[in-house]
């Protein structure tokens, strides 16, 4: 038999990258971590880890961590058949999205589904094409990706398209971009980026223009709302979320800069073949709705 805090242990570290996070998870100490890993490694006869910054699991351990994954999901679903008849009891599941995703149209897709079933989530969000590693480190049941391809274990559902435009206040076009908007112009003209991980806005202007990143100023803003308002006020310009611009541009109007920038990112419903009825409810409903929503 397995020991359970010897595999607490493990999953911990597993999921965090590192013993020290792993012992704030579990309130014991990093060394205690170490020790407990050590003795799995040993009863095993494998070594599950590759100490480093971030650890990364070997062959061995990525079995040992979905075997364990599988029983947390068992006994999950174990937990709310039994409990799923009282009134209080709501099931609770963790999700990866996107920020822009979040900002638009995953909260009203959602809302039916949660009120009525009785599902309560926590949201982990990260850039869309990271999202993925989250499911894949098991600190999410499911995910919104750009991956087409799922996982071992889990299937792929897509959700539609995203499309994205490059827009900038009146006033910023005729103020950066009064010579046209070519090489030069951009160069010098600031930008609004998500973040450092977002890769759309590098990728088409080095694509179309020649302009590797770093050679043009540009503001970094993690934040979807703070990014539509860093634009609208003048501060550079960017590629938003059409969805956001059917409420955003009410309020103030923004241009669209260049017709034929416009991106279409196809997004991707990530999940466990094997799922909680819950879960199995909340995935229908993302499907259908999403497949309205999105383009």
């Amino acid at each position: 038999m397995l020991d359970n805090k010897q595999c607490e242990a493990f999953f911990a570290v597993a999921e965090n990258g590192s013993f020290d996070q792993a012992g704030l998870k579990l309130c014991i100490t990093a060394s205690a971590v170490t020790l407990r890993v050590q003795a799995l490694e040993k009863e095993l006869g494998q070594l599950l880890l590759i100490r480093g910054r971030p650890c990364v699991l070997t062959q061995a351990g990525q079995q040992m961590f979905e075997h364990l994954q599988h029983i947390r999901r068992l006994e999950q679903n174990l937990l709310h058949g039994l409990k799923g008849g009282g009134e209080s009891h709501f099931f609770k599941t963790v999700i990866g999205s996107n920020e822009d995703s979040l900002a638009t149209w995953l909260l009203p897709a959602l809302k039916e589904v949660l009120l009525k079933e009785k599902i309560v989530i926590e949201l982990r969000t990260d850039d869309q094409s990271h999202t993925y590693s989250l499911l894949e480190k098991g600190t999410v049941s499911a995910c919104i990706s750009i991956e087409d391809q799922p996982m071992r274990g889990c299937h792929a559902e897509y959700l539609g398209l995203m499309r994205y435009r490059m827009m900038a206040t009146e006033q910023f076009k005729k103020k950066w971009f009064a010579e046209g908007i070519h090489r030069e112009t951009l160069r010098n003209a600031p930008a609004i980026i998500f973040n450092d991980k977002d890769r759309m806005h590098f990728d088409l202007l080095e694509r179309n223009y020649g302009l590797m990143k770093g050679t043009y100023p540009c503001h970094l803003i993690p934040s979807s709302e703070s990014f539509v308002t860093a634009i609208k006020l003048g501060l550079g310009y960017g590629m938003v979320p059409e969805l956001q611009l059917d409420t955003e541009n009410k309020q103030e109007s923004l241009v669209e800069l260049l017709a034929d920038a416009k991106i279409d990112i196809a997004l991707y419903w990530h999940h466990w073949n094997q799922q909680s009825k819950p879960l199995q409810l909340l995935t229908e409903h993302i499907i259908r709705h999403a497949r309205h929503i999105l383009a």
